[in-house]
């Protein structure tokens, strides 16, 4: 497909210019349009048994997140725009370069980070995917933005599974943390919870071996290497 053409299915002056991610549930696509940027997921699968059924699954859950988080900052905002078919999202489109890949940090990023998360866990949603450098951006002002809410959960009654799992993804912005600045003393990371420590010594292996050398799926996200040289961090610049 070429990604500068008109796809079929979508309304006039509206394209692809941009494939982002392919994997086993779908495609990620960068729209331009009238409206200017959008992201646009299509569920759609891989050919495989049960890929599409998934897909759809995590899309739901990702639509979830979005309608409760709509007008909150620094997330992406659900779109009910015409170039949306069956099985598709639209969410605006969030400028920034995933953490893994810039080159200069704000010194209050991780402070700021760890705001944002606490403002998505006010709303009762927990994003459930943090681990992944992929899913946190640097905005072009040094801010960050959360991306990716396909494993993202609702919790409107709180409880305990919500308590949990705030406390995974703090956990997991301390990590960050801790890598990204060795020389600065951290707040203690709350342990991994007994679903996360399970999943991590019992079921990842497998899924890993499945997914990677059996079926080929994917490669992993990517991550700044061990050897590569932390960002140079930058006073905030308000």
């Amino acid at each position: 497909m070429d990604a500068q053409r008109s796809q079929p299915g979508l309304p006039g002056g509206w394209r692809v210019a941009e494939q982002l991610k392919h994997d086993v549930f779908g495609r990620v696509e960068l729209l331009v349009g009238p409206a200017g940027r959008c992201v646009r997921r299509v569920a759609c699968g891989n050919g495989w048994p049960l890929t599409r059924l998934i897909a759809r699954l995590l899309q739901r859950r990702e639509r979830r997140a979005l309608v409760v988080l709509a007008g909150c900052a620094a997330v992406p905002q659900l779109l009910a725009g015409d170039c949306a078919g069956a099985g598709e999202l639209l969410r605006t489109w969030c400028d920034g370069e995933p953490l893994w890949s810039v080159r200069e940090l704000r010194q209050d990023f991780f402070d700021r980070l760890r705001e944002v998360v606490i403002a998505v866990h006010a709303r009762q949603v927990c994003h459930n995917d943090l681990h992944k450098e992929n899913n946190i951006l640097v905005g072009p002002d040094g801010h960050p933005r959360l991306v990716d809410f396909q494993l993202a959960s609702v919790h409107p009654r709180g409880g305990a599974r919500f308590r949990r799992r705030c406390a995974e993804d703090l956990r997991h912005v301390e990590k960050h943390r801790r890598r990204y600045e060795p020389e600065q003393p951290v707040r203690a990371p709350a342990p991994r919870s007994l679903a996360a420590r399970l999943w991590r010594r019992c079921v990842k292996p497998i899924y890993n071996v499945v997914t990677r050398r059996i079926l080929r799926l994917q490669r992993g996200e990517p991550r700044r290497p061990p050897d590569a040289p932390l960002p140079v961090r930058t006073p905030p610049r308000d």
